[in-house]
C-alpha cells in the first residue's frame, strides 16, 4: 500500500476516525496493530507470518534476559535473536546473491557446478524492520533499556505502519514510552502532520516522479558508449536529487502519518546535501540507519578508540555491510567501499594535516560543502547502475569533455533537472541548522498558505503513476 495512492488515503481515513472515536487506549493500540498488519499485506499477506516470528522471537529472548543474569546463557539467548532475524534476512534478501556468486566461484575453479535459480521473493522493509527488533533486544542485552512489560505495546513497536516498510528505523527507547497513555495529536500536531505528508507527497509525486525521474532513467538506462558529458552529469545530478526526494519524501509522510496519530518519530535526513565533509553527510542522511550502524556496529568494534589503522579498519567494515544492507549487488557494496574511502581519507586529512584558516570561513564552509555534494553524487553512480559496465560507461562519460557522446536529454529535461536542483540545494543551505517546522514558524502565515497550496496544486497536476518508493527494495 503505497502513501501516494488513494488506496492509502482511504485506508488512514479510516484508522483517523477510529484512533479518535475509539476511547480505551487498549482499544486505540489494538486497532493500530490490527491496522499495520492489513498495510503491510496488502503488499503480500504470507509475509506477515515473518513479521510475526521476528516479534516472538525478539519478545520472549528480552523477558529470557531480563531473567537470566549468568553471562554465558545472556550470550546464548542473544544468538538465537541475531541468528533468527539475521537468518531470516539472509536467506531471503542474500540468498540468490549468495548462490550466484558460489557458482561463480565454482566455475573458475573449473568445476562446472549448476544450480536452479530459487526465485526468492525480497519481503517488502525486511531490512528496516530486521534492524529495528534487533536494536530493541540488543538494547535489552546491554542493559542500556528495560524489557517491554505489553507484548501488545513491543508488538505496535515493531508493526507499526507509517514507518514498516522504509524506515525511520525507530528505537525502542524513542517507541515504547509513548505507547504507556493515549496518544491524540494536538490542533498543532495534526496540523504540522498533514503539512508534512503533503510535502513527502510532493517531494516524491512531483519532484521525484514527475520532474526528475525522467533524466535520471534517460542517462542511467542507456547501454549503447558514450554520453555527451553536460548530459551525464545533468542524469547524475537529477538522480542525485531523485534518490533524496523519494526517500525523504518517504520518511517525512511518515513522520506526518504519525504526527496525525499523535506519535512522534525521529528525523531522518536533515539537509544532507548542505554537509561539510562525510562524516557530517553520514550525520545527515539515513540518520536511524547511520546512528545504527554507529551504535550497534562501529562503536562495539572500537570505534575510533583503539589507534589510527584499527579506526580506518573500522570505518571501511561499517561502511560495507552498510553498503551491503542496501542491495544485495556487488555495486552496492563498491558505493558502501567508496564512502568508506571518503571516510577515512576525510580522517587522515583531520588527524595529519594542520587545519587551514580558510576552512572555517563561511566561503570555505561552501566550497567543502559543494566538494562534498560532488563526491556523493559520483558516489551515487554505482548505487543507481545496473552493473560495473554500466557504471564505468557513464564515469567515463562524466569524465570526457571532447564533445562527443549521445545526446540524450531534452531542454525540458536540463530545464527541470537545473530548476530541481537549484531549489533543492538552496533550501539544504537554508535549513543547514534549522529545523524545518522551526524555519516555517519564522515566516508570514500568508506564505506557509502559499507554500502548502502550490504543493497541493502541484499535487493535483501530477497525480503520478503510483509509482513504488525507491527504498522498498531495501
Amino acid at each position: 500500500m503505497l502513501f501516494n495512492s488513494l488506496t492509502f488515503i482511504v485506508f488512514f481515513t479510516v484508522v483517523l476516525a477510529l484512533h479518535y472515536t475509539v476511547r480505551s487506549w487498549g482499544v486505540q493500540k489494538f486497532i493500530l496493530l490490527a491496522a499495520s498488519y492489513i498495510f503491510y499485506a496488502a503488499w503480500n499477506p504470507p509475509f506477515v507470518i515473518l513479521l510475526w516470528i521476528s516479534t516472538l522471537v525478539d519478545w520472549y529472548v528480552a523477558k529470557a534476559l531480563d531473567q537470566k543474569k549468568a553471562p554465558v546463557k545472556r550470550k546464548f539467548l542473544l544468538t538465537i535473536s541475531l541468528a533468527a532475524n539475521l537468518g531470516l534476512l539472509g536467506f531471503f534478501k542474500y540468498g540468490e546473491f549468495i548462490l550466484d556468486n558460489f557458482i561463480k566461484l565454482m566455475h573458475l575453479a573449473g568445476i562446472p557446478f549448476e544450480a536452479a535459480a530459487p526465485n526468492i521473493i525480497l519481503p517488502v522493509g525486511i531490512s528496516f524492520y530486521t534492524f529495528q527488533t534487533l536494536s530493541y533486544t540488543l538494547d535489552v542485552y546491554f542493559k542500556k533499556t528495560q524489557r517491554c512489560q505489553s507484548f501488545l505495546d513491543f508488538a505496535l513497536y515493531v508493526t507499526f505502519f507509517p514507518q514498516l516498510v522504509a524506515g525511520p528505523i525507530v528505537r525502542a527507547t524513542d517507541f515504547l514510552p509513548q505507547c504507556l497513555k493515549p496518544r491524540r495529536a494536538t490542533r498543532d500536531q495534526f496540523g504540522w502532520g498533514l503539512y508534512f505528508i503533503t510535502l513527502g507527497l510532493f517531494q516524491k509525486v512531483v519532484l521525484a516522479d514527475g520532474l526528475l525521474s525522467s533524466a535520471s532513467d534517460s542517462i542511467f538506462n542507456h547501454k549503447d558508449g558514450a554520453i555527451y558529458f553536460v548530459d551525464a552529469w545533468l542524469g547524475l545530478l537529477a538522480f542525485s536529487a531523485q534518490i533524496f526526494c523519494d526517500f525523504a519524501g518517504y520518511s517525512t509522510c511518515a513522520i506526518g502519518v504519525a504526527l496525525c496519530l499523535g506519535f512522534i518519530l525521529p528525523d531522518n535526513f536533515r539537509s544532507p546535501y548542505a554537509a561539510v565533509g562525510f562524516s557530517d553527510f553520514w550525520r545527515r542522511w539515513h540518520i536511524s540507519l547511520s546512528s545504527w550502524l554507529r551504535d550497534y556496529l562501529y562503536i562495539p568494534l572500537g570505534g575510533n578508540r583503539t589507534g589510527t589503522l584499527r579506526t580506518l579498519f573500522n570505518l571501511m567494515f561499517t561502511m560495507f555491510l552498510g553498503g551491503l544492507w542496501h542491495g544485495a549487488s556487488w555495486t552496492f557494496v563498491a558505493w558502501g567501499l567508496l564512502h568508506g574511502i571518503y571516510l577515512i581519507t576525510e580522517h587522515l586529512l583531520r588527524e595529519f594535516v594542520p587545519k587551514m584558516q580558510w576552512v572555517g570561513t563561511m566561503l570555505g564552509r561552501f566550497v567543502l560543502g559543494q566538494l562534498t555534494f560532488i563526491m556523493v553524487s559520483l558516489a551515487w553512480v554505482f548505487f543507481r547502475s545496473a552493473d560495473f559496465s554500466s557504471a564505468w560507461n557513464l564515469l567515463r562519460s562524466l569524465f570526457d569533455y571532447s564533445g562527443s557522446g549521445a545526446q540524450l536529454l531534452s531542454s525540458l529535461d536540463i530545464a527541470q533537472v537545473v530548476i530541481v536542483i537549484t531549489g533543492l540545494l538552496a533550501s539544504h543551505w537554508y535549513l543547514h541548522e534549522k529545523r524545518l517546522e522551526h524555519a516555517m514558524q519564522d515566516l508570514p502565515a500568508w506564505w506557509v498558505v502559499t507554500v502548502w497550496t502550490t504543493m497541493l496544486f502541484g499535487l493535483i497536476l501530477m497525480q503520478g503513476g503510483g509509482n513504488a518508493f525507491i527504498y522498498f527494495q531495501f
